[in-house]
């Protein structure tokens, strides 16, 4: 649907873009939500959206990167960034530390340009008092036994680390009703088709393109 809607979208050459600030997406839920999944999809899909890399103590996982997926870095290094105020927000999570680079952020919004976050439940509410037009998301698992059965698939934690993640999982999703948009993960294209949605639509509000708007109504007065 949305390459369709690009297919039909009027040429804007002669109506140059003024610069506007980003937006920044945060998106959240109980650890083996399928949050990593969804982004991946739409940052495949939607054009000119970036991606907030993380910092984290945590190892890294089969198959992972550093710099693309987390940067990963010791504990101690990690706490000097605290200390140099380098993070936006940070937070001790199923035992490791997580954090988001407040460099990047600002970088982006303030060029312009929109980029995405995933953070725990606890760093989206740091990230929501400190930039208040943040767009937030959560992801709902269906249920308990699947979040289990999607976990264990994964292969990627020890039992130890598999019931810890279960037992916060409760507590974390009572945080729900602070985000502005849930999207229940049953189905992954569905799930990540609404999540493109609501990217979209928040790129359309009138107040996030006003310089546009105003520029598209005086070509129909200027001649």
């Amino acid at each position: 649907m949305s390459s369709e809607i690009r297919e039909v979208e009027p040429d804007r050459k002669d109506i140059p873009m003024q610069p506007r600030r980003g937006i920044l997406f945060v998106v959240s839920s109980p650890s083996g939500g399928g949050k990593g999944t969804l982004i991946q999809r739409v940052l495949n899909t939607v054009p000119h959206l970036s991606y907030s890399v993380s910092y984290t103590t945590r190892a890294p996982r089969n198959g992972e990167v550093n710099g693309r997926e987390y940067f990963f870095v010791r504990p101690e290094q990690f706490e000097a960034m605290i200390r140099a105020g380098e993070f936006l927000e940070w937070a001790h999570v199923h035992g490791k530390l997580y954090g988001t680079s407040r460099q990047q952020v600002s970088c982006e919004i303030s060029e312009g340009r929109d980029i995405i976050l995933e953070v725990d439940v606890q760093g989206a509410a740091s990230v929501r008092r400190l930039i208040p037009d943040a767009v937030t998301i959560f992801i709902l698992p269906p249920s308990l036994e699947i979040l289990r059965k999607r976990l264990i698939a994964r292969g990627t934690d020890s039992a130890k680390e598999l019931e810890l993640r279960l037992r916060n999982a409760p507590e974390e999703l009572k945080n729900y009703k602070a985000f502005d948009f849930v999207i229940i993960n049953e189905n992954v294209e569905r799930a990540s088709g609404q999540l493109e949605s609501i990217i979209e639509a928040e790129r359309a509000r009138p107040a996030r393109q006003e310089a546009y708007i105003q520029r598209v109504i005086e070509s129909f007065t200027s001649e």
